[in-house]
């Protein structure tokens, strides 16, 4: 008798391990972000789209329209948004790695807990935007800070402040 509480107490925590084991896989799953790498080839225009956490990889975005999208949570990575319009958009706790905005238009934009590391801001309009804790490098802060103006029409943040320009 005493084996076979034994056994059936094993049994029966190898059974809740198993579902509780599967179910923490499938919450941590990545099936719950949309990937987006081939949409470069067919569309350009997201403009006002609810793109909420999509990934972006390795995506060649020169010239897109992203103003007014909800961008928040999404990833860039190694993406070109060379002169993209990035006007009105939201994309507040995104992550945009190796990520070009050269000449982007990123005016009333809301990047507020991005990260933005090894990113290039060249030439980049910032009227507005608000980059109220991002992670930036300090070389493309000051690079920002030399064009940088305006107040975020949604947030209220004054952009140089939002930078830490002096």
């Amino acid at each position: 008798m005493r084996l076979f509480r034994l056994f059936f107490g094993l049994l029966l925590a190898l059974v809740l391990s198993t579902q509780f084991l599967s179910g923490v896989a499938y919450a941590a799953s990545s099936a719950a972000i949309r990937a987006i790498d081939d949409n470069e080839t067919i569309n350009k225009d997201f403009s006002g789209q609810n793109l909420v956490r999509a990934e972006f990889a390795d995506a060649n975005f020169k010239d897109a329209n992203f103003s007014g999208a909800d961008l928040r949570g999404v990833v860039f990575n190694g993406t070109s948004l060379i002169n993209a319009n990035l006007s009105n958009a939201n994309f507040s706790n995104g992550i945009a790695y190796l990520t070009d905005f050269s000449g982007a238009n990123l005016s009333n934009a809301v990047f507020t807990s991005a990260m933005m590391l090894k990113s290039s801001f060249k030439n980049t309009m910032v009227t507005g935007a608000d980059f109220s804790d991002a992670a930036l490098d300090r070389g493309q802060v000051l690079r920002l800070c030399e064009t940088a103006s305006g107040t975020n029409s949604v947030t209220g943040i004054d952009t140089r402040e939002s930078l830490g320009c002096r």
